[in-house]
């Protein structure tokens, strides 16, 4: 149907609002789940008083780091060092916008038939692999303003890794471009779609899905990846001397980046919003299979953040000389054989 632009507009900021929400709200439940499942893995309880079971713990680690003193050191940058926390958070949550949650709904009390994503356009992907790439600035900014030497040293790490790991990252997505033949991560997921699940990357470009989880867990600075903080080395990185609401912002930013990269990795390599099954037992279309599909979508996303902390728990943080080995000498390499064993593949299956 033809949208009234006022309605369009009205419907996209609600979108905006819900999506922005729903990513807050998973925020605090990651925040609550690794610390619950680590302190399992270590053989302790975790944070179990406030609240039931422990779930209103995010929401009061918030209050009190908002109540904290807002620092700022006599030598540093001032206004440098203020801006650094923005970009980080802002450019982890501008990816949000392209991802589809889900299908096509159309409400038939109403006769609207609107897609599930905020905004869809022919190279979302390579909006994403831009916006993520500039969230390095925030880190090296704040690293470089804030006249410490850890700080610094913090930044610069970040700065070399997320350059490293950005470029096999990339690479590792060109494969499933060539098999979709599109930038459209919308488009990207309906090709997925049928079949049963037969039809999702994973199974076409493991390889690919491998490089793009190890390359992924480094951009967002995670262990075994976590050289820019390094609490053992560098008091805590690139955001010692932050406090308070940036310290709040830096914080959010790394939790917003690994659910984006988790939803890069559900549209591209496990179909998206697309759930076994569901289209032959509840119609393609319909409101209930509309909510299955939204539902599958955040279950593969909690996967991977479970993923993400399952590794901090389990693995040893690299040296940096053996970070950037590794990203320079193996995986940029095995990214560009995943490249030409897929076109290979592809010009010879269809002539």
């Amino acid at each position: 149907m033809d949208w009234n632009p006022y309605i369009h507009s009205g419907l996209i900021l609600v979108a905006i609002t819900i999506a922005f929400l729903t990513i807050m709200l998973l925020c605090a439940a990651t925040v609550l789940a690794e610390r619950r499942v680590l302190a399992f893995i270590q053989g302790r309880l975790g944070p179990n008083r406030v609240g039931f079971g422990g779930v209103l713990q995010p929401f009061a680690d918030f209050i009190k780091t908002m109540m904290k003193e807002d620092l700022v050191p006599d030598q540093s940058t001032r206004f440098v060092f203020l801006l650094a926390p923005m970009i980080a958070i802002v450019t982890a949550i501008m990816a949000i916008v392209v991802y589809p949650f889900g299908p096509t709904v159309t409400l038939p009390f109403l006769n609207w038939t609107f897609p599930l994503v905020i905004a869809r356009f022919d190279v979302a992907l390579l909006y994403v692999l831009g916006v993520t790439s500039v969230g390095v600035y925030g880190i090296a900014l704040a690293g470089w303003s804030s006249n410490n030497k850890y700080s610094l040293l913090g930044g610069l790490r970040s700065a070399a890794q997320m350059i490293s790991y950005e470029l096999a990252l990339g690479l590792s997505l060109i494969g499933v471009v060539l098999l979709s033949g599109t930038l459209d991560i919308y488009s990207i997921v309906e090709q997925q779609s049928g079949w049963y699940g037969s039809q999702w990357n994973i199974i076409y470009q493991p390889l690919g899905f491998i490089l793009y989880l190890i390359a992924a867990i480094a951009e967002t600075n995670r262990v075994p990846f976590d050289l820019p903080e390094a609490e053992t080395e560098l008091v805590a990185g690139f955001h010692t001397e932050y406090s308070s609401i940036k310290f709040l912002l830096f914080f959010n930013a790394e939790y917003i980046n690994m659910i984006t990269v988790s939803m890069l990795a559900t549209t591209l390599f496990l179909g998206g919003w697309n759930v076994p099954f569901a289209e032959s037992l509840f119609g393609r279309g319909t409101l209930l299979f509309a909510l299955i599909c939204v539902l599958g979508f955040f279950a593969k996303i909690m996967f991977f953040l479970f993923l993400y902390i399952w590794l901090r728990g389990t693995l040893p943080r690299f040296r940096f000389d053996q970070l950037m080995d590794f990203g320079w000498k193996f995986l940029l390499p095995v990214a560009i054989l995943n490249i030409v064993l897929t076109a290979t593949v592809l010009f010879f299956t269809t002539g």
